[in-house]
C-alpha cells in the first residue's frame, strides 16, 4: 500500500472522526441536557432514556438497536454494510459517553456553551447534526438507525427515501408526547430540530437539490452499471454514443440517482476508473419508483352519452 494511499485513508478516517464528534455534540451538548428530543434513532433513544429516569443512556440504547437494525436488514436483505458504518456508530457511542460527563460542554446555566433563548438549542442542534452526518456521508460512512430503516422500506414498497425519513421522524417525535412530564412544546422543538436539519444537510453533502442526473463516460462502464444495479439497486440507462474526434462508438450511463447516494457513487466510479468522466446535473423533481410519486390531478370519468 503506498504512502499516498495510507494517508488518504488516514484523512477519512479523521474525518468520519470529527463528524461523530459533531453528531454527538449535537445530542450530549444540546438537546439531552435540555431534555429535548428530534427524529432519527437517536431521538427515540432519547426518548428512551426519558422515560427510564436515565436508567437506559441514549449512548447505550443507539448502539443496541444499531445492531439489532443491521442484523435484521442483512438478514432479511442482503443488504451489506461497510465497515465505515460500523465504525461511525461505535466512535459516536464512546464520544456520547465522553461528552455525557463532559458537563463543561453542555449547554446549560453557568456553562460556555449555555443558550438562553430555548429555541435556539434546536436549530443550533439541528444545524450540527446535519454537519456532522452531512460529513460522514461525504467521505462514506452512516450514522445508521433511520437510514437503515428507510433503505428496507424502500426495498419493497415504492416509497421517496424522503418520505420514509419524514414519516419515521414524525412517528418518533410524537412518541415524547406519550411522557407524562413532556408537552406540546417538547415536541414542537424537536420539530424545529428536524426542519433545521433538513435544510442543512443537503448544502453539507453537496447542493441543494435533493436529486442528481449522472452522464458517466467511461472504458469500463460495464463494471459501474453492475455496481449500480447490484449493489445500490437502482436503474441505469445506456446510452449509444461516438466520439467525433476519435469516430469511435462507447457507451454512455445515465444515472438518476438520490443526494445521499451521490458520495458513494461518486467514490466507486472513481475506483473503477480513475479517468473516467462524469457530468453532474441537480434535478428539482424525480418521479418514479424509488424517488416521488407521480403527481397527477384525479381525471373525472367522462359521462355516457344517454342513449339517443
Amino acid at each position: 500500500m503506498s504512502a499516498k494511499l495510507v494517508l488518504k485513508k488516514v484523512w477519512e478516517y479523521l474525518a468520519l472522526t470529527a463528524a461523530c464528534f459533531v453528531f454527538s455534540f449535537c445530542w450530549e451538548g444540546f438537546m439531552i441536557p435540555n431534555g429535548m428530543s428530534a427524529g432519527g434513532m437517536m431521538g427515540l433513544c432519547t426518548i428512551i432514556q426519558y422515560a427510564t429516569d436515565g436508567l437506559i443512556q441514549a449512548q447505550y440504547s443507539y448502539i443496541v438497536v444499531n445492531a439489532i437494525l443491521i442484523i435484521v436488514a442483512v438478514l432479511a436483505m442482503g443488504i451489506g454494510f461497510g465497515f465505515k458504518t460500523i465504525y461511525c456508530i461505535a466512535v459516536s457511542s464512546l464520544l456520547m459517553e465522553f461528552l455525557a460527563g463532559a458537563s463543561f460542554l453542555h449547554s446549560v446555566p453557568g456553562e460556555f456553551f449555555y443558550v438562553q433563548e430555548t429555541i435556539l438549542i434546536p436549530v443550533i442542534a439541528g444545524a450540527c447534526e446535519a454537519v456532522g452526518i452531512g460529513l460522514a456521508m461525504r467521505y462514506g460512512g452512516s450514522t445508521g438507525g433511520t437510514d437503515i430503516v428507510a433503505l428496507m422500506v424502500n426495498k419493497y414498497w415504492p416509497v421517496a427515501l424522503s418520505s420514509a425519513f419524514l414519516i419515521s421522524d414524525l412517528v418518533i417525535i410524537s412518541l415524547l408526547l406519550f411522557l407524562p412530564d413532556k408537552t406540546f412544546s417538547d415536541a414542537c422543538y424537536g420539530l424545529i430540530e428536524v426542519v433545521t436539519f433538513s435544510l442543512i444537510i443537503d448544502f453539507v453533502v453537496g447542493g441543494k437539490k435533493s436529486s442528481y442526473q449522472l452522464l458517466v463516460f467511461s472504458h469500463r462502464s460495464g463494471e459501474i452499471a453492475d455496481y449500480i444495479t447490484d449493489v445500490m439497486s437502482r436503474g441505469v440507462t445506456v446510452l449509444k454514443a461516438t466520439g467525433w474526434y476519435t469516430k469511435q462508438n462507447r457507451d454512455v450511463l445515465l444515472i438518476i440517482i438520490s443526494q445521499k447516494e451521490f458520495p458513494q457513487l461518486s467514490k466507486v466510479i472513481k475506483d473503477i476508473d480513475p479517468r473516467a468522466f462524469m457530468s453532474v446535473s441537480p434535478t428539482n423533481n424525480v418521479y418514479g419508483e424509488g424517488f416521488e410519486e407521480i403527481k397527477a390531478g384525479l381525471t373525472k370519468p367522462k359521462k355516457k352519452n344517454a342513449a339517443k
